[in-house]
């Protein structure tokens, strides 16, 4: 297993590589670094030679062992007799006497130069081997020696040895000097203008070389040479080159990074290498195709990457922009085929905040959210952590935002759950503990016929939601949710007296006896028990509950009755009936009314002529505290009950939003 590291912004550094197993069990460090350029920084402005990416890679081990050989090299001029010649003579002519052979002194090569490459001759191995032979005084040897001399006087290792030395003599053929100009006829019709009125010995010689036909001749073809070498490379918008050097692809990859977009890559250490690790969804690395994950990063703009780690990666890339040209290893694993992903819609069913996340692998690419969020999950590559946009914010975010995957959120909160069941193992007994409310309840006791077992153990991660326009002729019921004293009786009421023809109740049933002026159908479905406990285990009970010895409920039979004349059903129902509601086919529209602070709910109340206890206050803040932490997910709005007249105001703008704009609803509801 390779050795894995990586840091981050914040100092973190980890070991070992990603795994989910391995992640649940304490990966608190980050993998990953999300690298970008700021579009404001300059770039850099050096020419890039034809090539130019090759030879480095070509001479950079040559490139070390030249460095380590001019470190402890010095020049000395007095070391040749030719250089002091040349010292003592500075004004000799063309003719200088100092340029002939020094044959006392032995050559040094010049700074920087390839050693020539030795050339084997085939006399010269002859006879050296012919001297061996004399030598040795073992008749084995000298067999083995006499066996070595048929070999290298036979023609195919003759003709082999020819190629050997043509291929070395072409291999190590010194590269030509890098031009300074291209333009050296111009520069020298200048200087000889600038010497034309010169009486001066050298000015004179200086001019007559200048105006010379064949040293001009000669610089025509140096410019014309010159311009061609230093013609800087073509470079595309965006383009791949890929290419074979020493048994090893190396692909060159150029890819235009506007100001105002991202790079959109995140990197990790692989021992010296640095590695792609993920390609984000809506930066310039994803737009381009041309960068993949576990490709090898060797150059960026010409700055060598490789020994570096992603926190120094991260500062490169901050300088630059526009067209970043980088130089890579393709990935072993090779590029996957092209899979065109669907982008599934979901509604988020708990809040999530990556600051506050130990296992996200790049933390300034966690998309924050909260409870209710509709979410945009355009890549599930990684079953993890898929790749989303907040619904409302694309605008905002150019880049997608990294959310854990709907198995990994479902398994880490299972192990959080284990863990807090340790460590509380009387809890779930506690939670029957309560105190009892002396006063009587009408209609508050309801049906616990589903497994609250099964509720408690329920992980909410998300739901997949589309968009959904109702009906010009069949509205979508509206229930109001909210403890008591919060106001959503009353509004309903308002509502049902204010618009009659446009809103009603349904029509609840009940066990109990016709009282005088009442009339059914109307006031209430009278119905016998045995009837009504055959409709409650149908399920067709919303909501159910007992007072005074009599069973009252709502049926889906009832809304839907109301839905058929035409008009928007109104419900003021209990959390608990929710999830009864939202699986039926009454696609119900859920809004909770909450209360104000207890200071404002104080005074809401005393305008009814009501004068609470401030324990009493406490409660319905705290129920509501709790009606959310358990149901938010399932409300599609929220009400803050401060001022009765706005609060009615909204409710009003949110049922006339659904006949002009449509809305998020479960995918299952559409099935």
């Amino acid at each position: 297993m390779h050795e894995m590291t990586s840091s981050h912004l914040n100092g973190h550094v980890g070991d070992g590589e990603g795994g989910g197993e391995e992640e649940m069990r304490g990966g608190s460090q980050h993998r990953e670094m999300a690298v970008d350029c700021p579009g404001e920084l300059g770039s850099r402005t050096l020419p890039v030679r034809r090539s130019a990416q090759l030879e480095r890679i070509r001479q950079h081990q040559e490139d070390l062992r030249r460095r380590r050989e001019e470190e402890g090299r010095q020049l000395d001029l007095n070391a040749s007799l030719r250089l002091r010649k040349l010292s003592q003579n500075p004004h000799v002519g063309i003719d200088n006497p100092t340029f002939l052979q020094d044959s006392h002194t032995p050559q040094q090569p010049a700074l920087g130069s390839q050693p020539a490459q030795t050339v084997l001759e085939l006399e010269e191995l002859l006879q050296s081997l012919k001297q061996v032979k004399g030598c040795l005084s073992d008749p084995q040897s000298q067999s083995d020696v006499e066996l070595v001399l048929s070999l290298l006087q036979k023609a195919d290792f003759q003709s082999a040895l020819r190629i050997h030395n043509a291929v070395a003599n072409s291999m190590h053929r010194p590269s030509p000097p890098y031009p300074h100009t291209h333009q050296a006829l111009q520069l020298t019709m200048e200087v000889e203008g600038l010497v034309q009125s010169s009486q001066n010995k050298d000015g004179l010689e200086l001019q007559s070389l200048l105006s010379d036909t064949r040293v001009q001749a000669l610089l025509v073809a140096h410019d014309g040479v010159a311009e061609r070498e230093m013609q800087l490379e073509p470079v595309s918008p965006a383009g791949e080159t890929v290419t074979q050097w020493g048994g090893e692809t190396v692909k060159i990859v150029r890819i235009e990074k506007a100001r105002d977009i991202p790079l959109g890559a995140t990197v990790r250490n692989d021992m010296d290498s640095v590695v792609i690790s993920r390609v984000v969804r809506g930066g310039a690395a994803e737009r381009s195709g041309l960068l993949s994950v576990g490709d090898e990063i060797l150059e960026i703009n010409g700055v060598e990457i490789r020994g570096k780690d992603v926190n120094q990666v991260f500062d490169i890339l901050a300088d630059m922009h526009g067209i970043l040209t980088f130089v890579l290893i393709p990935s072993t694993e090779g590029k996957p085929p092209p899979i065109k992903e669907t982008v599934i819609h979901v509604k988020a069913h708990f809040d999530y905040d990556p600051s506050d996340d130990p296992y996200v692998p790049c933390r300034e690419l966690g998309l924050s959210f909260q409870k209710g969020d509709i979410l945009h999950i355009i890549s599930q590559t990684d079953p993890n952590w898929w790749q989303a946009y907040r619904d409302g914010d694309e605008e905002n975010q150019p880049l997608a935002g990294l959310v854990p995957g709907k198995s990994f959120q479902q398994q880490r909160e299972a192990m959080k759950q284990t863990i807090e069941e340790d460590k509380e193992p009387e809890k779930s007994g506690k939670l029957w503990c309560a105190k009892k409310n002396k006063r009587k309840r009408k209609k508050l006791l309801y049906n616990a016929h589903k497994n609250e077992d099964n509720d408690i153990e329920e992980i909410l991660t998300y739901e997949e939601m589309a968009l959904y326009h109702q009906p010009a002729n069949r509205k979508r019921p509206i229930a109001l949710i909210g403890p008591l004293s919060c106001g959503q009786a009353e509004l309903k009421q308002r509502l049902v007296n204010s618009q009659p023809e446009r809103f009603a109740g349904a029509v609840p049933h009940t066990t109990r006896s016709r009282r005088d002026g009442e009339s059914g159908a109307r006031d209430y479905h009278f119905v016998s028990r045995q009837a009504f406990e055959a409709e409650l285990a149908a399920g067709k009970l919303i909501e159910s509950g007992e007072f005074e010895k009599n069973l009252y409920g709502t049926s889906s039979d009832s809304v839907r009755q109301v839905i058929n004349t035409g008009k928007i059903c109104l419900l003021c129902l209990h959390t608990q009936s929710l999830k009864i509601l939202r699986s039926s086919d009454l696609k119900p529209y859920i809004i909770f009314i909450a209360p104000p602070s207890q200071e404002r709910l104080r005074a809401l109340l005393a305008k009814e002529n009501k004068n609470p206890k401030p324990e009493e206050l406490r409660i319905v803040i705290e129920k509501a505290r709790e009606m959310e932490q358990s149901c938010g997910h399932l409300f599609d709005a929220v009400i803050v009950n401060t001022d009765q007249e706005k609060a009615y105001s909204e409710l009003l703008r949110l049922i006339n939003k659904l006949d002009t704009e449509p809305q998020w609803v479960p995918c299952s509801w559409l099935r």
